[in-house]
């Protein structure tokens, strides 16, 4: 049983740790708020996210440690607002950052929010999937990811390459908003934070009982590939569904 929660900040994002700590806390367990995880930099890390990157959404194998992309590596860690668009093994970043918890601290989970996009490989299809989150010790959220690994519908797609021939940058998020129709996420979302909170109690979750994710769409702990059904999960009622509700309450808040 899961009774000490280390969670992580990720300053660069619009992300309220305090909040999704207070929220957890009513749900799970004693929750200590920490400063970013990647502050804990070494000589070797630099090295090990270079060694996450993933080359082609086709390619399995990973990495490259050309002097450019680890200096890349280096500035990223030491100015995250300055990183952006790419790629990281969400599987590799999880081990590197494993060797660099906190010594006597593996009793209890570690929940690291990050402002790096992970993803894992598909067998099955043979390519890279973005994912939200990468269950385990310590359990990655990835903020970008929140927005990027669901599907949005098919018109936002063909609206942001729209906006992108014509003014050759990525189009505010109120135009999207106003231009598609359907519920949504995008970069910096001020509902960023309440969306969050069911990944970080599906990571507690996951160390306490050996569950990854629910099978009930509708449940907070589910874990949506729509932007629509990840909405319907994190942002409407009900919360959970009724096993899980017996485990961890309901939200009136939402």
């Amino acid at each position: 049983m899961v009774e000490q929660i280390s969670l992580y900040r990720a300053p660069t994002t619009v992300a309220n740790v305090e909040t999704i700590a207070s929220w957890l806390g009513e749900r799970a367990a004693d929750v200590t708020v920490r400063e970013r995880f990647l502050d804990r930099t070494d000589e070797a890390l630099p090295r090990a996210f270079a060694r996450a990157r993933v080359r082609s959404p086709y390619e399995r194998e990973t990495g490259s440690e050309m002097l450019g992309v680890v200096r890349y590596e280096e500035r990223a860690l030491s100015h995250p607002e300055r990183a952006g668009g790419v790629l990281y093994d969400g599987q590799a970043v999880q081990d590197a950052l494993r060797k660099r918890l906190p010594a006597g601290s593996l009793d209890h989970a570690h929940v690291v929010l990050l402002d790096r996009v992970l993803g894992t490989w598909g067998d099955h299809d043979g390519r890279w999937h973005k994912r939200v989150s990468v269950l385990g010790q310590p359990a990655l959220v990835s903020v970008p990811g929140l927005y990027e690994a669901p599907a949005k519908p098919e018109a936002y797609y063909k609206e942001q390459q729209r906006h992108a021939l014509l003014s050759g940058d990525t189009p505010p998020r109120e135009v999207l908003e106003n231009e598609v129709d359907g519920e949504f996420l995008v970069e910096d979302d001020p509902r960023t934070t309440e969306a969050l909170q069911g990944y970080v109690l599906s990571a507690v979750h996951y160390l306490t009982t050996g569950e990854a994710f629910c099978d009930e769409e509708q449940c907070r702990l589910s874990n949506p590939h729509r932007h629509p059904a990840l909405i319907a999960a994190q942002l409407r009622e009900p919360a959970f569904c009724p096993e899980h509700e017996a485990m961890y309450g309901t939200d009136t808040r939402r």
